[in-house]
């Protein structure tokens, strides 16, 4: 079987490395002359909106999937012609507008924090008055890691902040006072059935995610697998998607979906007796779902902007070196390590392990 991947990031390699022990074959189209995927696969070089490019991938593959939301919902829906592809081009574009994302959730009875939608600066200063502050304005799509998106903690910050993010469609939403952020991974195949890893907990900085360790027996698993199933349904779903929530005096709150494998289950690599990239190949293949239990304890810990020495990175123990092949820059995701130990304190220790060697 050949798989089409829209995008030939970091995410498009591990989905090839876990696809090639299936006997899958994978052609990435992606416009980076450097796409770290690229040397697993086939690259097709252009623009996601290339069509005569599209239909070439179409041509040549038995399905299509992507790896990352800034995808246009057009895309997919061009290539759904002439190839199946999952996710849905309907998931997609939900999952990829904060507006619509937060309007889903809504609806299906999921809480989040108060939002609204923003066109203008007025629309800004009248949501402001309503919502109140400290809130974060983001950009509707494309922002990630932090990008695309601002505190607004007294009035001045409010003034001009549309025209700032580039006046274009935003959401404003409430700050939420939580104690915890975490993510739920799920997996739904073609036939509908829905698979779960644990609940993780996620530590960001400069909202960009740096540590995820995968909780035991978390009370709010139940609460959120309620909450994702609800969406994977809504949207007949197929393939991995992750759901991040705010911790709320003992509740959850939705913060945002992304229709893919994500960051924060980079720990079932090794963690899980099948990891999330193997799982969503095997939804989009039409393939029995693997298990999603967890192998003992583990953690992720992400490189940014460079990778530590190798060398003395392999040389923890527990310590598992995934380099995504890319150059290294100021801000972006390079590596990740995986920790799997038998205990929780044991995992602790080597987390500070790798964290010393990071900021060495």
């Amino acid at each position: 079987m050949k798989i089409g991947v829209i995008g030939g990031g970091q995410l498009g390699r591990m989905l090839a490395l876990a696809g090639t022990p299936l006997g899958m074959n994978f052609a990435f189209l992606d416009p980076a002359p450097d796409a770290c995927a690229a040397p697993l696969g086939e690259h097709l070089r252009a623009d996601y909106g290339d069509q005569d490019h599209l239909r070439q991938l179409a041509d040549e593959v038995d399905l299509v999937t992507f790896e990352f939301e800034s995808v246009p919902a057009e895309t997919v829906a061009f290539l759904s012609q002439f190839v199946p592809v999952y996710p849905s081009a309907d998931a997609l574009r939900i999952a990829r507008d904060r507006l619509f994302e937060k309007s889903l959730f809504r609806d299906l009875g999921i809480p989040t924090p108060a939002f609204a939608d923003i066109l203008s600066q007025a629309d800004l200063d009248a949501a402001v008055a309503s919502i109140g502050l400290p809130a974060v304005l983001k950009t509707r799509t494309l922002g990630y890691d932090g990008k695309g998106q601002k505190v607004l903690r007294t009035a001045a910050d409010v003034v001009d902040t549309f025209a700032e993010l580039g006046s274009v469609p935003c959401l404003l939403e409430g700050f939420v006072p939580f104690t915890g952020e975490v993510s739920l991974i799920a997996v739904r195949g073609r036939d509908g059935e829905t698979r779960f890893y644990p609940l993780v907990h996620n530590t960001h900085d400069s909202g960009i995610l740096r540590l995820s360790v995968a909780s035991d027996a978390h009370p709010l698993q139940a609460l959120a697998e309620d909450y994702v199933g609800r969406v994977l349904d809504k949207l007949d779903y197929v393939g991995v998607m992750a759901f991040e929530f705010f911790e709320v005096d003992g509740g959850l709150k939705a913060n945002e979906i992304a229709p893919r494998v994500h960051n924060s289950g980079h720990w079932t690599i090794e963690g899980a007796e099948c990891s999330q990239f193997e799982n969503h190949l095997r939804a989009v293949a039409g393939l029995p779902l693997g298990s999603t239990a967890k192998v003992g304890e583990s953690a992720m810990l992400n490189f940014i902007g460079e990778v530590p020495d190798v060398a003395r990175t392999v040389a923890i123990d527990d310590c598992h070196l995934h380099h995504y092949g890319k150059a290294f820059k100021v801000g972006r995701k390079v590596g990740h390590a995986t920790l799997r130990c038998h205990d929780m304190p044991s995992l602790r220790a080597k987390i500070a392990e790798v964290e010393a060697l990071i900021a060495g």
